[in-house]
């Protein structure tokens, strides 16, 4: 079962759940708010996704912006 890491108020997380819906596609919804993940698991999705870490992080965000991540990627 493919695991979707959301958050409920993201356009792109409701999207993505209705196309994997539409397509039949069972999946189990984690959302990220709610159920944070461990750094152990972190590190382990980001390694195997080959993303740069900056597309782990709302970086339009308040809460980035206050918390100065940008320079502390």
């Amino acid at each position: 079962m493919t695991k979707v890491y959301c958050y409920d108020r993201c356009s792109t997380c409701k999207k993505a759940l209705a196309w994997l819906s539409a397509n039949g596609t069972e999946y189990q919804k984690i959302d990220i708010k709610a159920d944070h993940s461990d750094e152990a698991t972190l590190r382990k999705l980001h390694k195997k996704s080959g993303l740069p870490l900056k597309k782990f992080f709302n970086t339009s965000g308040m809460l980035y912006r206050d918390m100065q991540l940008s320079t502390k990627l």
